[in-house]
């Protein structure tokens, strides 16, 4: 069944495609779109929005490091919401009954080991490769090559997932860049900066919890941390496009945004402020 599947999708990326997409075509759109040598950015993705591709994620991947040249950043979220508190599981949930087994069972979180959920296969493809950092956060890590991965991906601690400590801070820091190649702002975990940084109407934080190493012995961990909320992201990134006066350009034949990080983040900060509703 899961390889019928995979040739379907596969089959209607061939028949959207006018043309293979390859790592020197790729490499001419990145440029076109402004991604410059020695630039710092996140990525989201979609490898099936960007049309059928000679080499998959790999010529992906390669484009763009290619293109920024080792003096350049490349970051993308790894995230591993699997390894979460069992009662906040919606997409499916679980019984109650296997809750507490699940608390005792899960595997802790292993930065070279623990699988992304969700994230896409460009992502899983760039968390292994050659030379790439991964944070230590155990649902909220992020994976970084180039100059500055270090810093970005150093010292993730728990309470600050993606708020201030993380490396969506640092990249806010680095005056990074956020590339959105076939998905929306709703995809754009950057903005979840600007929650921690706004003081918006029904701001409120959860407890959670996760697998992970403590002094080599795995644990069950709790803490709380903000209620996180993605809905209104896509009008959010809209009315900053519309301010700014922004056009998107093209990688592939996939829709694709080149947009300033800090700038995004001090425009979201204000607008949660004024248009996110009390839920």
């Amino acid at each position: 069944m899961e390889n019928n599947k995979k040739k379907e999708t596969e089959g209607s990326v061939i028949n959207v495609s006018t043309k293979p997409n390859t790592i020197t075509s790729l490499k001419r759109d990145f440029e076109a779109l402004g991604v410059k040598p020695g630039a710092i950015m996140i990525m989201h993705s979609s490898l099936s929005k960007i049309g059928w591709t000679v080499g998959g994620p790999v010529s992906v991947i390669r484009a763009l490091m290619q293109t920024l040249t080792p003096e350049g950043t490349l970051v993308m979220p790894t995230f591993s919401s699997g390894n979460s508190e069992p009662s906040k599981w919606e997409n499916p949930p679980v019984p109650e009954s296997w809750w507490d087994m699940i608390r005792k069972e899960m595997p802790p979180f292993d930065p070279k080991i623990t699988p992304t959920r969700e994230m896409g296969t460009i992502v899983d493809t760039f968390r292994s490769w050659l030379n790439v950092l991964r944070s230590n956060h155990p649902m909220s890590s992020f994976a970084a090559w180039g100059k500055h991965a270090k810093f970005i991906t150093d010292n993730h601690e728990l309470k600050g997932d993606l708020g201030e400590g993380s490396p969506i801070s640092r990249l806010y820091e680095l005056d990074g860049q956020i590339l959105l190649v076939g998905v929306s702002h709703e995809n754009n975990s950057a903005i979840h900066l600007a929650e921690y940084r706004s003081d918006f109407p029904g701001k409120k934080y959860n407890n959670t919890g996760c697998a992970m190493l403590i002094n080599n012995q795995r644990k069950w961990v709790e803490w709380e941390e903000l209620d996180l909320n993605s809905d209104d992201f896509e009008k959010l990134g809209a009315d900053f496009e519309s301010k700014i006066n922004y056009k998107p350009g093209k990688v592939g034949i996939a829709e694709t945004r080149l947009i300033s990080l800090r700038a995004i983040v001090d425009f979201g900060v204000e607008w949660l402020k004024e248009n996110r509703k009390v839920p």
